[in-house]
């Protein structure tokens, strides 16, 4: 199958959406003046175009996206041609009021914004199968065509009656028989016992507590209808042009998408990423985004969309500092990105999004954000030959889970407060903030290549992801655990003894004997450090060691930390600090270490290919000792130094560096031996 390698080519894309029917015919030209300035090779066209193509019922109004294609292909820069489904004119709701979306109170979600539409529709689909047949047959073999982006952050739930009626054939397909669907969603509680299918509904808004393997199959569900959406426009898009890759944009760890499932069906796995600017743990969130992207890409990935400014949705919306913008779009090509995109190209001067910044943005040319772009334009423009194409090898796997999560985000379990991805975050900050780099895993992944496998919380293991656990450790590797880790099987059912059997001998846990989570502010006292969130009362095995114990309280004395071999159990989340000192003790014994050794605390190191790749997410100049003589890609050919400012410099090979380099605010440096 073709893949991003077929697109670029031995380059970086850099580019973005771009937008144009909002704005008249003569602005294009000054668009393309203004990307061949900026080195833009590649612009999604058509994501949000549906009403201009189809105004009315079966009308094309082509013409506009005709000379649109001719004038890119033109002045050499790639198309990315979406179809326009995620937003359908307002004729359709109108006249096909079914293919409208509806809550679980079932209220009709209307058109105005976008995203409005049923997963579960056919109309919807025969409306969107119909469009995307006709764009792949006029634009399948134009020359500026390099990739086909369906749809735009598939996101939408439905709980209306054509997705209840879809929802019941998932189930049969899945169960078979309303007696194993009973089984498995413990009707007996409760007296909620199905007699007949037509009696099986969406999960709506209850009296009480909603039956949570119900809601659980409900998220299992919607993942599986918006992916049946977009690999029928997919399959649609690959027969017209086989030659050419597929994507979707997966937004960062959204909730409501498999994304393990759904990358196996992309051509090239693409990302929005849009980390806070004042978040001064943004730099990690982007980490460990861009880390779980491509690791679901198995390589290099696209960075889809990304804010050159400030956003629009948050209740105060901060621009990007001078610099930051750079640093973390470096950031995401030193963790794998061939493709560094925005959202969007030219700021709207109307719409929702009108205080969402663009690559051009309302003070146009002369602004610094667009003088930025050009930096960042130039900046890849000297590393691509030497970066494109290449991968990232880690030690480290940090394993991850969307049915663990959406398992464990039930109404009633044991604390409201432990969330499945603010653990996920708290244990990556940890590895990241100790400069050890990671893959991200599913559990059922084969893991025999790393030296640590870190299990920050996974609720729900199926038996082949413990098995697989098992397996691992047996065979020489290191596994560190979480709290509330192997609780349930994969239809939510507790597991006999609190967590499973298999796993608490792995541990060397005899028997868990309750679990006591903490209260917002509350801490456990244990040897060396304070636990947050959680506390477990756990009776250890005579083979375990215990690392550390709770003190004073009523499990003082009782293990925090266990570990029986190189299997590790950590019952609380301890305070940032100490996670961080606990997980590099376990990583230095694993034999997995930094890139490099004793980096400042801002300075990330990330090695791609033979490639090392250098970036101060601090405000403050900052030294690195770089044993060796290197040649600093990015550099000043006078200094050696990347001060993060605009020197206008642009030599193509960069300066030398021995022994340490320096990095001023928000610098990067790109490193060849």
């Amino acid at each position: 199958m073709p893949g991003l390698d077929t697109v670029t080519n031995g380059r970086i894309l850099f580019g973005g959406d771009y937008n144009p029917e909002q704005w008249p015919e003569e602005t294009w030209r000054e668009d393309v003046r203004l990307m061949k300035d900026a080195g833009v090779n590649s612009v999604t066209l058509g994501v949000f175009s549906w009403s201009r193509i189809e105004p009315q019922p079966g009308a094309r109004e082509f013409g506009w996206l005709d000379r649109l294609m001719d004038v890119m292909h033109a002045h050499g820069v790639g198309v990315v041609l979406a179809t326009p489904t995620a937003s359908p004119p307002p004729w359709v709701g109108h006249l096909h009021p079914d293919t409208l979306p509806v809550d679980q109170d079932g209220r009709t979600e209307w058109w105005g914004g976008r995203q409005h539409f049923s997963h579960s529709s056919a109309t919807y689909r025969r409306l969107a199968a119909a469009i995307t047949e006709d764009l792949a047959a006029r634009y399948g073999g134009h020359p500026a065509l390099t990739m086909w982006h369906i749809n735009n952050e598939y996101c939408t739930y439905d709980w209306g009656d054509e997705a209840a009626a879809r929802f019941r054939r998932w189930l049969r397909a899945r169960y078979g028989t309303l007696d194993a669907l009973n089984e498995a969603w413990g009707t007996a509680f409760w007296s909620q016992g199905y007699g007949d299918w037509a009696e099986v509904h969406t999960p709506r808004r209850a009296h009480y507590l909603k039956n949570p393997t119900q809601v659980l199959d409900f998220k299992r569900f919607t993942s599986d209808m918006l992916l049946e959406c977009f690999t029928a426009e997919r399959d649609i898009v690959r027969r017209a042009t086989p030659h050419l890759p597929v994507t979707s944009n997966f937004m960062p760890l959204w909730a409501g998408q498999d994304a393990w499932r759904w990358a196996a069906e992309e051509d090239v796995v693409s990302v929005d990423l849009y980390p806070d600017p004042r978040d001064p743990l943004g730099a990690q969130h982007g980490a460990l985004v861009q880390d779980m992207t491509r690791s679901q890409a198995r390589g290099p990935w696209m960075l889809m969309e990304q804010a050159a400014g400030p956003v629009n949705w948050r209740g105060v919306n901060h621009p990007k500092p001078r610099g930051l913008n750079r640093l973390w779009s470096l950031q995401a090509v030193a963790r794998g990105a061939d493709a560094v995109c925005y959202f969007q190209w030219r700021q709207s001067r109307q719409g929702a999004e009108k205080f969402h910044s663009g690559m051009v943005g309302h003070a146009g040319e002369e602004g610094r954000t667009y003088q930025e772009v050009k930096r960042l334009g130039a900046d890849l423009a000297r590393i691509s030959a030497r970066v494109a194409g290449r991968h990232t090898v880690n030690d480290i796997a940090v394993l991850h889970d969307w049915h663990a999560w959406w398992a464990s985000s039930q109404e009633a379990r044991p604390s409201a407060h432990v969330e499945h991805a603010d653990v996920l975050h708290a244990w990556h900050r940890a590895l990241w903030e100790s400069h050890l780099t990671t893959d991200v895993a599913h559990p059922e992944h084969d893991l025999a290549g790393y030296k640590l496998v870190v299990v920050p919380q996974l609720y729900l293991l199926t038996d082949t992801a413990i098995d697989n656990l098992l397996a691992y450790v047996r065979g020489g590797g290191t596994l560190v655990s979480g709290f509330l880790t192997g609780v349930a099987d994969e239809d939510d059912r507790v597991r006999p003894g609190g967590m499973d059997a298999r796993l608490r001998e792995l541990f060397g846990i005899r028997t868990l004997h309750e679990w006591w989570p903490l209260d917002p502010g509350e801490h456990a006292a244990c040897d060396g450090f304070r636990g947050t969130l959680w506390s477990e009362e756990i009776e250890k095995t005579d083979d375990a060691v215990v690392e550390a114990s709770y003190r004073g309280g009523d499990l003082d004395g009782l293990p925090a930390v266990l570990r029986r071999d190189r299997a590790w159990y950590v019952s609380t989340l301890p305070e940032p600090g100490s996670l961080r000192e606990l997980l590099a003790r376990i990583a230095a014994g694993a034999g997995a270490a930094p890139v490099l050794a004793d980096l400042p605390a801002r300075v990330e190191a990330v090695r791609r290919g033979d490639l090392l790749f250098l970036l101060n997410h601090g405000r403050e100049a900052v030294t690195v000792e770089v044993p060796g003589t290197h040649r600093n890609l990015l550099a000043d050919t006078d200094t050696g130094t990347d001060t993060g400012t605009d020197t206008g410099t642009d030599t193509g090979t960069g300066a030398e560096v021995t022994d340490r380099i320096t990095l001023g605010r928000y610098g990067v440096a790109v490193l060849s031996s």
